[in-house]
């Protein structure tokens, strides 16, 4: 179930990701819409491809589901707080987007924990 609910999440942040891809286009450019854009795309795909490498077997199921849910909390923080910056003029909470940033970090870093427990 927690893999289900992971993947579906990261659909949601591929559509988002694409939302903030064309409001930084065409409703706000230079508001770094882009940057958040593209750390919703990117880390939809990683949970994407991470859910495939633990069925494969190719990462340690304990660590990489922390690591997936990692990844999405950390950029919704991130891509969340700049998204409302753009488009309310205040943010989520005082640093949100480094701690989004800093939690994106620590999951990167924990998907190599993750494969060198497995292999």
């Amino acid at each position: 179930m927690a893999m289900t609910i992971l993947i579906a999440l990261a659909g949601l942040m591929g559509a988002a990701g694409i939302m903030l891809a064309a409001a930084g286009a065409h409703i706000a450019p230079g508001a770094g819409l882009d940057s958040a854009a593209y750390v919703l795309l990117f880390h939809a795909t990683a949970v994407v491809g991470g859910a495939a490498l633990i069925q494969q077997g190719a990462l340690w199921r304990p660590v990489a589901l922390y690591v997936l849910a990692a990844w999405v909390l950390g950029a919704v923080l991130f891509s969340g707080d700049i998204a409302l910056r753009a488009f309310a003029a205040h943010r989520l909470f005082p640093f949100a987007a480094p701690t989004g940033g800093f939690i994106l970090i620590a999951a990167w870093l924990g998907l190599a924990i993750a494969a060198l427990l497995r292999g």
